[in-house]
């Protein structure tokens, strides 16, 4: 048992570490879909929220909630998220915060 409390930590930062890992081209394929909604690079030109320049932990709280079916504001983005593990979400945040400065 203390043996795999021990694991724990280590398995719950391969997530984080794997976010790093993610080639700058591999993850703007990810955020393709996004841009059908919230415009080219995040940037939202009607009623749908811009997605870019928003801070990265706000992000991936955000999507994580819509991934897991807590936001009982959203629409169609619990569906959308599905697709994306932790990983992905976390990637996916830092690249629209960093292209929104």
């Amino acid at each position: 048992m203390i043996r795999l409390l021990s694991i724990i930590p280590l398995a719950a930062g391969l997530g984080a570490a794997h976010a790093q890992d993610l080639d700058p081209a591999a993850v703007q394929v990810l955020a393709g879909p996004c841009a059908n909604c919230h415009g080219p690079d995040g940037r939202s030109p009607g009623a749908i929220p811009s997605i870019a320049g928003l801070p990265e932990a706000d992000a991936v709280k955000r999507m994580l909630a819509f991934r897991d079916g807590t936001d009982p504001s959203a629409t169609v983005m619990p569906r959308l998220m599905k697709g994306y593990d932790e990983a992905e979400i976390r990637a996916l945040a830092r690249w629209f915060a960093e292209i929104g400065q």
